[in-house]
């Protein structure tokens, strides 16, 4: 089998980019990637977005609906682009929890958050999307920024974090997604498994790991499929939107 071809399923296995593993070992996987790339994390997304994945955060926060005084929940969220914009936007009477699996990464979310000047309404907790320890019902709003790709158990991620909004909270998917421009997937795919890794190797001496980031984008559900499992979670009026062209898609969807 080819190396760029994915491996079948089994019920005992889970994705790891192409490669299938033990459904127990994809964290732990997943956990070396993140602590491999946590120091070079920012400037890698700027370089092979080409600064694009700013717009696509900020068009994230923009459909927030977020007030001053409201609580929000960043999950997977990494050097913390989107708590910062979560905590302007409540402000210093609201308050926004920065969440990651990985310590690494956390670490780097909360001297980000220091140096941005956001001290006071911002707490951090090293937690698991799949099982959230806050009670129900304790957020305005929820974020996951390029983070569901990597989770093992997808439907788990989204069936607690549905649980963790209050009625009327809305949880919001930021992730790589399907191209649909005529024309552009042969494009994308060309870049994503030439130039990405390349500039892995280059700048952040680990090839591989943006090699699973190319494979596991492969592998992540399409748009109306990702749709329908926030439905089967027990959101309302999901919807999506495509940016620059379904190399993204923002995901929405309510708690009634």
């Amino acid at each position: 089998m080819s190396r760029d071809e994915p491996q079948p399923r089994t019920q005992d296995t889970t994705d790891f980019g192409y490669e299938q593993v033990p459904v127990g070992e994809k964290a732990r996987r997943v956990r070396a990637v993140f602590e491999s790339v946590a120091s070079n994390y920012d400037l890698m997304n700027d370089l092979m977005s080409g600064g694009a994945h700013r717009l696509w955060k900020r068009f994230t926060l923009a459909q927030s609906g977020l007030r001053p005084g409201q609580r929000a929940l960043d999950v997977a969220g990494g050097t913390g682009d989107l708590a910062a914009g979560m905590a302007a936007q409540v402000g210093p009477t609201g308050t926004v929890l920065l969440t990651d699996i990985n310590h690494a990464m956390l670490s780097r979310g909360r001297d980000a958050m220091i140096d941005r000047g956001y001290v006071a309404n911002v707490r951090f907790a090293i937690a698991n999307a799949e099982r959230l320890p806050f009670p129900d019902a304790s957020f305005d709003c929820v974020t996951i920024g390029f983070g569901l790709r990597n989770v093992t158990d997808k439907a788990a991620a989204l069936r607690s974090m549905t649980r963790v909004l209050k009625p009327g909270g809305q949880l919001l998917v930021l992730e790589f997604s399907h191209p649909v421009l005529p024309g552009l997937k042969p494009i994308y795919d060309a870049y994503s498994f030439s130039v990405l890794p390349w500039l892995g190797k280059v700048v952040a001496k680990d090839e591989a790991s943006y090699r699973y980031l190319a494979e596991s984008i492969r592998r992540f559900p399409k748009q109306d499929e990702l749709l329908g499992m926030m439905q089967d979670a027990g959101l309302e009026h999901c919807r999506y939107h495509n940016l620059t062209g379904g190399i993204v898609a923002l995901h929405r969807g309510y708690r009634l």
